[in-house]
Protein backbone atom coordinates (compact mmCIF):
# COMPACT_ATOMS: atom_id res chain seq x y z
CA UNK A 1 0.00 0.00 0.00
CA UNK A 2 1.07 3.45 -0.83
CA UNK A 3 -0.20 6.64 -0.37
CA UNK A 4 1.02 9.27 -2.16
CA UNK A 5 0.53 12.92 -1.47
CA UNK A 6 2.52 16.42 -3.60
CA UNK A 7 5.42 16.88 -1.54
CA UNK A 8 5.76 13.24 -0.13
CA UNK A 9 4.66 9.15 0.23
CA UNK A 10 3.61 7.29 2.78
CA UNK A 11 5.11 3.48 1.72
CA UNK A 12 5.71 0.40 3.25
CA UNK A 13 7.89 0.30 6.45
CA UNK A 14 10.67 -2.87 5.34
CA UNK A 15 13.61 -2.78 8.81
CA UNK A 16 15.91 -2.06 5.85
CA UNK A 17 13.82 1.42 5.53
CA UNK A 18 13.54 1.24 9.83
CA UNK A 19 17.59 0.97 10.14
CA UNK A 20 17.94 3.90 7.22
CA UNK A 21 15.47 5.89 9.33
CA UNK A 22 17.64 5.47 12.27
CA UNK A 23 20.81 5.79 11.23
CA UNK A 24 20.00 9.06 10.41
CA UNK A 25 17.50 10.10 13.14
CA UNK A 26 18.66 13.14 15.80
CA UNK A 27 16.42 13.19 18.63
CA UNK A 28 14.30 16.31 18.62
CA UNK A 29 14.75 18.94 21.82
CA UNK A 30 11.18 19.70 21.47
CA UNK A 31 10.80 15.79 22.47
CA UNK A 32 13.36 15.13 24.70
CA UNK A 33 16.43 16.25 26.08
CA UNK A 34 18.24 12.78 25.51
CA UNK A 35 20.18 12.13 22.47
CA UNK A 36 20.32 9.18 20.23
CA UNK A 37 22.88 6.79 19.30
CA UNK A 38 21.87 4.14 16.62
CA UNK A 39 22.12 0.14 18.00
CA UNK A 40 21.43 -2.19 15.61
CA UNK A 41 20.05 -4.91 18.02
CA UNK A 42 17.25 -2.35 19.45
CA UNK A 43 16.17 -1.00 15.91
CA UNK A 44 15.62 -4.45 15.06
CA UNK A 45 13.77 -5.23 18.42
CA UNK A 46 11.96 -2.09 17.59
CA UNK A 47 10.88 -3.19 14.49
CA UNK A 48 9.84 -6.86 15.61
CA UNK A 49 7.78 -5.58 18.84
CA UNK A 50 6.13 -2.00 17.05
CA UNK A 51 5.90 -2.11 13.19
CA UNK A 52 5.19 -5.85 13.44
CA UNK A 53 2.45 -5.41 15.84
CA UNK A 54 -1.14 -5.72 13.85
CA UNK A 55 -2.85 -3.13 16.11
CA UNK A 56 -0.39 -0.87 14.32
CA UNK A 57 -0.60 0.57 10.92
CA UNK A 58 2.88 1.72 9.86
CA UNK A 59 4.82 3.53 7.00
CA UNK A 60 7.93 5.18 6.13
CA UNK A 61 7.73 9.08 4.75
CA UNK A 62 9.42 9.30 1.87
CA UNK A 63 10.03 12.66 -0.10
CA UNK A 64 8.22 12.47 -3.82
CA UNK A 65 11.71 13.67 -5.77
CA UNK A 66 13.23 10.52 -4.21
CA UNK A 67 12.05 7.68 -2.63
CA UNK A 68 14.60 5.30 -2.13
CA UNK A 69 15.36 8.27 1.07
CA UNK A 70 13.21 7.49 4.42
CA UNK A 71 12.35 10.95 6.02
CA UNK A 72 10.42 10.01 8.95
CA UNK A 73 8.23 7.15 10.08
CA UNK A 74 4.05 7.36 10.95
CA UNK A 75 1.73 5.13 11.91
CA UNK A 76 -1.48 4.92 13.58
CA UNK A 77 -0.87 2.63 17.12
CA UNK A 78 -3.34 0.88 19.68
CA UNK A 79 -5.99 0.79 16.85
CA UNK A 80 -9.08 -0.39 18.24
CA UNK A 81 -11.64 -2.34 16.07
CA UNK A 82 -14.50 -2.67 18.53
CA UNK A 83 -14.40 1.45 19.14
CA UNK A 84 -12.87 2.05 15.76
CA UNK A 85 -10.48 4.32 17.27
CA UNK A 86 -6.67 4.74 17.26
CA UNK A 87 -3.76 7.35 17.97
CA UNK A 88 -1.67 8.99 15.44
CA UNK A 89 2.28 9.52 16.08
CA UNK A 90 4.70 10.75 13.63
CA UNK A 91 8.92 11.45 14.06
CA UNK A 92 10.64 12.36 11.05
CA UNK A 93 14.45 12.12 10.76
CA UNK A 94 16.48 15.59 11.60
CA UNK A 95 15.09 18.99 11.58
CA UNK A 96 16.09 19.16 7.86
CA UNK A 97 12.79 18.45 7.13
CA UNK A 98 11.06 20.36 9.28
CA UNK A 99 9.28 23.03 8.95
CA UNK A 100 8.57 22.30 4.83
CA UNK A 101 5.13 20.69 5.23
CA UNK A 102 6.03 17.02 4.99
CA UNK A 103 4.77 16.23 8.41
CA UNK A 104 1.40 18.11 8.02
CA UNK A 105 1.22 16.10 4.53
CA UNK A 106 2.19 13.18 5.95
CA UNK A 107 -0.73 13.19 8.73
CA UNK A 108 -3.66 14.60 6.51
CA UNK A 109 -2.98 11.23 4.11
CA UNK A 110 -2.91 8.92 6.94
CA UNK A 111 -5.65 10.48 8.67
CA UNK A 112 -7.70 9.82 5.44
CA UNK A 113 -6.58 6.09 5.06
CA UNK A 114 -7.20 5.61 8.85
CA UNK A 115 -11.05 7.16 8.40
CA UNK A 116 -12.05 5.75 4.92
CA UNK A 117 -10.25 3.01 4.75
CA UNK A 118 -9.73 1.34 7.78
CA UNK A 119 -12.91 2.92 9.36
CA UNK A 120 -11.87 4.46 12.21
CA UNK A 121 -13.77 7.08 13.77
CA UNK A 122 -11.68 8.78 16.46
CA UNK A 123 -7.88 9.65 15.79
CA UNK A 124 -5.90 10.54 19.12
CA UNK A 125 -2.92 12.19 19.44
CA UNK A 126 -0.30 13.08 22.49
CA UNK A 127 2.01 16.17 21.81
CA UNK A 128 4.90 16.84 24.69
CA UNK A 129 4.17 20.36 26.14
CA UNK A 130 7.11 22.56 24.81
CA UNK A 131 6.39 20.75 21.47
CA UNK A 132 4.82 23.66 20.22
CA UNK A 133 5.43 22.97 16.07
CA UNK A 134 3.44 19.71 17.09
CA UNK A 135 0.23 20.81 18.84
CA UNK A 136 -0.40 23.65 16.39
CA UNK A 137 -0.48 21.35 13.56
CA UNK A 138 -2.62 18.99 15.23
CA UNK A 139 -5.10 21.86 15.70
CA UNK A 140 -4.50 22.90 12.04
CA UNK A 141 -5.34 19.48 10.99
CA UNK A 142 -8.92 19.59 12.96
CA UNK A 143 -7.66 17.93 16.37
CA UNK A 144 -9.79 19.13 19.64
CA UNK A 145 -7.38 19.44 22.74
CA UNK A 146 -9.07 17.41 25.50
CA UNK A 147 -6.80 17.85 28.37
CA UNK A 148 -3.14 17.66 29.78
CA UNK A 149 -1.49 16.44 32.34
CA UNK A 150 2.19 16.46 33.75
CA UNK A 151 3.91 15.43 30.22
CA UNK A 152 1.65 15.44 27.11
CA UNK A 153 -1.25 17.59 25.97
CA UNK A 154 -3.94 15.30 24.65
CA UNK A 155 -5.83 15.70 21.26
CA UNK A 156 -8.73 14.15 19.21
CA UNK A 157 -10.29 14.09 16.03
CA UNK A 158 -13.66 12.66 15.29
CA UNK A 159 -16.07 12.52 12.06
CA UNK A 160 -19.43 13.80 13.07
Amino acid sequence: MVLQGEKIMLVPYTIERCHTFYKNYVADPAMTYDTYNYDKEKVDKYYHSKVLDTSRIFFAICHIDNIDKTIGEIQIKRINQEKLCGTLSIHLVNDEFKGNGYGTEAQRLLIDYALNTLGLKTIYADAVHRNHRSKHILGKLGFEHLYDDHALAYYKFSIK
